[in-house]
């Protein structure tokens, strides 16, 4: 089979086919979902598919039969079904794909091959209610598909490619983004002033994210999380996840709204606050420190720069504008693959000793936090580019935007 023109991602399969041979590595076999797509173009739902690229540069994706279709979206060469489960027997997973895996080792030449394999941990974005995850059952399922194979751990080789996107890839983060600024118009506009829970105004703008197959730039499937934190609650907001509650919004109020959304397995982390119906000197104060160190984030972020560098521009910002012991978390991290993976690169963290990329996607989060009072934080969509940053997320970044009314 081959993929359609507009589904293709060749640079990021050369890119592989260099990163094998530059590691002696004859395949790679990539059995979370966030690999499988990094490799193929295609996002598992349910999680038990398995991807391989050999140094060949073949690509082959083994996928339950009822994903079938969406394994074919992608640029794979070859794509084989199994079935998960019947009413004969009950039979585990691996067991079930070991045989696929042993016909895909056989045609394509695996039986001896030096095959590389994600060992250690990882950060999943959910693509469904309940995933199956491989974890420790990858290595001996390989081992019993294809015994006469070497495997060798490739955790670093995979880190480095999700950490450089192809121009598909950033193009389809774009789509991504898109999709959020749309949601976020519409929820802003929707909410409107006082009186709804943050549960219910997260409702409100969550529900634009979702596309099947209708949708913006070929998308497939899209959607994702949406977090309204008001008052006092926003303060609470520099956690490592984030809630809404029952609680009521009130006029006066910092309303910080969190979305995390995704276009065909790519991934956005970006926050917007806005004031709800009136705003204070406080407030407007918080509102210009943010807005200046995201502008001296902005100003620092090119390829060459130190990550720590674009954190402590931010930082030092906020500082100087007495806030600076309020900003509880790093300025960003690595965005794209997944949402929210603080240890992707780069890492704009004070200790971070990351050097920035042309073709790096992150975010820039300003934030300040105020404990039992209220936060506020600007975060955006970075991608590097050569002659420097591109925003990816340019909307509601004006005073007009603040205040709903």
């Amino acid at each position: 089979m081959s993929s359609s023109p507009e589904r293709s991602n060749r640079e990021r399969v050369e890119r592989l086919r260099d990163a094998l041979t530059e590691a002696n590595l004859d395949a790679l076999a990539c059995t979370t979902p966030t690999e499988a797509l990094l490799v193929s173009g295609y996002w598992p739902i349910i999680g038990n598919a398995v991807a391989v690229v050999t140094r060949d540069g073949v690509v082959v994706v083994a996928a339950p039969e009822d994903e079938g279709d969406l394994a074919e979206r992608g640029w794979a060469d070859d794509v084989v079904t199994f079935r998960p489960g019947s009413l004969d027997q009950i039979v585990s997973t691996p067991d079930v794909v070991c045989e696929t895996m042993k016909a895909v080792g056989a045609k394509h030449g695996l039986g001896h091959a030096r095959i590389g394999y994600q060992a250690g941990t990882s950060s999943q974005p959910s693509s469904y209610a309940a995933m199956f995850q491989y974890g420790p059952a990858t290595a001996p399922l390989l081992r019993a598909a294809i015994p006469g194979a070497t495997l060798i751990a490739a955790d670093d080789l995979l880190a480095r490619q999700r950490c450089v996107k192809t121009a598909y890839e950033i193009e389809r983060i774009r789509g991504a983004c898109r999709i959020a600024a749309m949601a976020y118009d519409e929820g802003r506009l929707r909410l409107g002033g006082s009186g709804a829970k943050e549960t219910e105004a997260a409702d409100l703008f969550r529900g634009p994210l979702k596309m099947d197959g209708t949708g913006l730039d070929s998308i497939q499937r899209a959607d994702g999380y949406v977090y309204c934190m008001s008052g006092p609650n926003s303060a609470k907001a520099y956690a490592a996840h984030q809630r809404s509650t029952a609680r009521g919004i009130e006029r006066g109020d910092l309303l910080l709204v969190h979305c995390n959304s995704y276009a065909d397995g790519y991934w956005t982390d970006i926050t917007r606050t806005y004031a709800i119906e009136t705003t204070n000197d406080r407030q407007r104060a918080m509102l210009e420190a943010v807005w200046a160190a995201r502008a001296a984030a902005l100003e620092a972020i090119r390829p060459g720069a130190r990550a720590a560098d674009v954190d402590r521009a931010a930082r030092d910002e906020l500082t100087r504008r007495r806030f600076g012991r309020e900003f509880l978390h790093p300025t960003g991290h690595g965005v794209g693959f997944a949402a929210i993976d603080h240890n992707a690169c780069p890492r704009l963290h004070p200790k971070s000793d990351d050097v920035l990329e042309a073709g790096m996607v992150f975010n820039v989060e300003p934030g300040i936090y105020f404990e039992r009072w209220g936060g506020m934080r600007h975060c955006d969509m970075i991608a590097l580019t050569e002659s420097g940053p591109e925003v990816l997320t340019p909307f509601h970044t004006d005073h007009d935007s603040f205040v709903l009314t």
